[in-house]
């Protein structure tokens, strides 16, 4: 039985091209991240948000919000606001990339393609982490003291950035092995 992909209603002539559109988006998006954890670095936070994210414990998630005044938490809450675009942006681009290198990949190899498709389909399953890391992360920013939020944050940043991981990967390597079969059938 072959899996259905996650964009299915949008038909394959346009894919290529939403692909593109929704990469730049991607971005543009991470890269308005990116400037907006500049200020959240500190020796608390050495990666900033991403310090945030990982802080495990409500002790770890205090004292980088300690480490932060009241002008780098407006930038870690604009931060948090932002990733749920982001998230619509990341999933899209990663989901989209892994059905196209899978539609490839499935001239030879029908495992590669569901492998593909089954990436497409964990690149949302990261984004609706991502929303609950989030949600957690707000939530102690906004000043909650209860030590299940930065556990729940951490428990959905691990697998999240696993899965964005095997996404970019199969694209990566997926894509330079269509490549190169597609360059051996013209030659053989």
């Amino acid at each position: 039985m072959k899996i259905p992909h996650p964009f299915l209603w949008l038909i394959e002539s346009q894919q290529s091209r939403a692909f593109t559109v929704i990469s730049v988006i991607a971005l543009l998006t991470m890269t308005s991240l990116q400037v907006l954890n500049i200020p959240l670095r500190t020796a608390a936070a050495p990666s900033g948000i991403i310090s945030y994210e990982f802080a495990r414990d409500l002790e770890g998630a205090r004292r980088i919000l300690t480490s932060w005044g009241p002008e780098e938490r407006v930038y870690a809450g604009l931060n948090l606001g932002l990733d749920y675009l982001f998230m619509v942006a990341y999933a899209g681009a990663l989901g989209l990339g892994c059905v196209l290198v899978a539609r490839r990949l499935g001239r030879w190899s029908g495992a590669l393609a569901a492998l593909g498709v089954t990436l497409s389909w964990g690149q949302w399953l990261a984004a609706l982490l991502d929303a609950m890391e989030n949600y957690a992360l707000i939530r102690l920013l906004l000043g909650s003291e209860r030590a299940f939020w930065p556990a729940l944050a951490y428990g959905c940043a691990l697998p999240k950035f696993l899965l964005v991981g095997a996404g970019i990967l199969f694209i990566g390597v997926g894509g330079v092995l269509s490549l190169l079969k597609r360059g051996a059938g013209r030659r053989g």
